[in-house]
């Protein structure tokens, strides 16, 4: 009598096909397509994959105190998804012999079968990136990889993807979402720059610079600020900024709506020092 084993990889395999290409593409989870589960070193559990635990593992149900991310170079054990064989990480089942995913990293203990990712291992990073190997650069300074088209031209800070996104504040070095590199040099997921300009704000969460031009917004809060002359006892009122943008400061005339940087002409200025402080939300309706 067929074993429910056999009859899985009589359903899954045929005698044209390789055992290594068994059961391609009918497993995994929202994050990966792979034949294998492991096993969290940190809580002992079963999980398709890390983020399926962090996610289960963080959530609002669990114990703050019990809430934790999974080590992911501890992970020592694999479930093969075909035979249910729990053994030791390595990329062929030692069972069925299927290919558990197509990239394997034995230093992350990654397996994955869409390898139209074009994943890779950068041994500076100490993980796997997607994108191709070819098209990025490893920035020593920034502590992270870039693409190449950014070499000669970004900015460098100080582990510049090591901390969490300034808008949603998931950890962006790991992350699987897109990132993009503003020109001041800071990260952040590029849907939460979208998301940003759909609420009208275009200058960095981090340091408050303009990551895009603003000289027609600027054009136009010059005609605003002519076109409204402020009170007699206010006319020859001095006030110093701060200029978001160049970081220079200076002593301006006040006014009601905004402040132009004596430098650079831009807007994107804060008061620091020497009277009412002035409304900022003009620029967004200039926007």
């Amino acid at each position: 009598m067929e074993s429910s084993f056999d009859t899985q990889m009589s359903f899954y395999g045929s005698e044209n096909e390789s055992t290594m290409e068994m059961g391609l593409g009918h497993f995994g989870c929202s994050h990966y397509r792979r034949r294998c589960k492991i096993r969290a070193p940190c809580c002992n559990e079963i999980f398709d994959c890390r983020h399926c635990h962090n996610e289960s593992k963080n959530s609002l149900e669990v114990d703050p105190l019990n809430r934790h991310d999974i080590p992911r170079h501890d992970i020592k054990r694999v479930i093969c998804s075909l035979c249910n064989t729990e053994q030791d990480v390595q990329q062929k089942c030692i069972r069925c012999g299927v290919c558990m995913g197509k990239y394997y990293c034995s230093t992350c203990k990654f397996f994955d079968d869409d390898v139209s990712k074009n994943q890779y291992h950068c041994d500076k990073c100490g993980i796997c990136r997607t994108g191709g190997e070819e098209n990025f650069f490893h920035c020593d300074k920034c502590g992270c990889c870039y693409s190449k088209l950014l070499k000669d031209s970004h900015r460098c800070v100080e582990r510049a993807m090591h901390h969490n996104c300034p808008v949603c504040f998931e950890y962006l070095f790991d992350t699987t979402n897109d990132i993009t590199v503003l020109p001041c040099g800071h990260t952040i997921h590029l849907e939460c720059v979208k998301g940003m300009e759909q609420h009208l704000q275009y200058s960095c969460p981090v340091c408050s610079k303009s990551y895009c031009d603003m000289s027609r917004v600027w054009q136009r809060l010059d005609q605003e600020v002519a076109s409204t002359p402020m009170p007699q006892n206010y006319q020859n009122k001095m006030v110093w900024i701060l200029c978001n943008d160049c970081g220079e400061t200076s002593e301006v005339t006040f006014h009601i709506l905004a402040h132009k940087c004596l430098k650079c002409n831009s807007y994107n200025t804060r008061q620091t020092r020497g009277g009412p402080a002035s409304c900022s939300s003009r620029i967004e309706e200039m926007v």
